[in-house]
């Protein structure tokens, strides 16, 4: 095909810009028949293709692999950690619905014991060393705490919470010399079941003698105008004893004699005589398992006696002590002995038994 051919519509039918056209400017890019039939096409097997795109991603080392799968690792131990720790404390510590029962008002009873001569004075050491109060101990130091075990619906550490709650309760109440002497109460109050609060308010700002507002009932506290500590380590002496009271709480119960030495107040360290003072305190307590995890207790009754005091006293909002010398005045119940266990009086005041005295002659200066 070296020449060239006239088309069938003749000269006038060739197409503008092709060979023999009216424009030859393009003649020489137009390929020929020829050209065509001479050019080889090829085309890529799906392997070869496969290959070449292959290429175009560049393969990452490795060494790569591993570092970037680190911190998938970790995240995953890290979740397997935590669930696993879930599962311990749900086992160790199952969830337990929170108690709905609200306590019971304090029931309380104060009894005076009067002496039946005068009280008996000297030297504070001297009174301790010759009274049934010589073998006590000092302080926090009185107050044991029982054997602990299990029971069927509490463990061991729970029975401990219980005891030293009760046991803080007592120190609080009984030992601290802010309380003893007419300071404020917060150290005890915040130990009470919130459902307890009004009424031990109530009996320290309006103290009754109707068996459910002494303050007196809740603590020991003397007229700071009229006594004071003669020694500040009271002597104490006790025992405590713990029980279920149901599957939802335990029972404490408390039964302490406290030994104080008392001289009157704004005489000084040293003047005048030191004498004895004697509580006894018996207290039932019922903690559960919120009051457990929130350092609280119910109080539920309240069994107080103490002496030497007059019974015609007032010991609703303040223990009265005699002091040295004092006497107070004839005729009484039978004696009562508050380092003896057994029931409490059932009078409203009591006869101090001379054993619980110091013997007259050692009690002198």
């Amino acid at each position: 095909m070296a020449g060239r051919e006239v088309p069938p519509e003749g000269p006038e039918g060739t197409p503008e810009g092709l060979p023999g056209g009216g424009d030859d400017e393009y003649r020489s890019v137009v390929f020929d028949e020829s050209f065509v039939r001479a050019a080889r096409l090829q085309e890529y097997s799906a392997q070869e293709r496969m290959y070449e795109h292959a290429r175009a991603v560049r393969p990452r080392p490795a060494w790569s692999l591993r570092a970037s799968s680190k911190p998938a690792i970790a995240l995953v131990l890290l979740l397997l950690l935590a669930f696993s720790t879930a599962i311990y404390m749900g086992v160790r510590h199952p969830y337990q619905p929170p108690s709905a029962s609200s306590p019971d008002a304090l029931r309380m009873t104060v009894v005076p014991l009067a002496p039946q001569g005068p009280v008996p004075g000297g030297d504070a050491d001297q009174l301790f060393a010759h009274s049934p109060a010589a073998s006590f101990r000092t302080g926090a130091a009185g107050i044991d705490l029982p054997p602990v075990t299990k029971t069927s619906h509490f463990s061991e550490a729970q029975v401990m919470d219980a005891l030293t709650i009760t046991k803080d309760y007592l120190v609080k109440s009984s030992l601290d010399p802010s309380v003893l002497t007419g300071g404020p109460a917060r150290a005890v109050r915040v130990l009470l079941d919130p459902d307890l609060m009004a009424q031990f308010d109530q009996s320290l700002a309006t103290p009754a003698d109707d068996g459910r507002h002494s303050a007196t009932g809740w603590l020991v506290r003397f007229d700071p105008a009229k006594v004071a500590l003669a020694d500040p380590h009271v002597r104490v002496q006790g025992a405590m004893g713990y029980a279920e009271a149901g599957s939802d709480a335990l029972a404490v119960s408390a039964d302490y004699v406290f030994v104080y030495a008392l001289r009157p107040a704004g005489a000084g360290p040293h003047a005048g005589d030191a004498s004895l003072f004697v509580v006894r305190r018996e207290l039932h307590f019922r903690l559960d398992r919120d009051d457990l995890r929130l350092d609280r207790t119910e109080l539920q009754t309240s069994t107080v006696e103490a002496g030497p005091q007059s019974c015609s006293a007032d010991v609703a909002g303040l223990l009265r002590p005699l002091l040295a010398g004092e006497r107070a005045s004839a005729g009484g119940p039978a004696a009562t002995d508050p380092f003896a266990t057994g029931p409490a009086p059932q009078g409203f005041c009591a006869t101090l038994s001379p054993a619980a005295q110091p013997t007259p002659a050692t009690a002198s200066r």
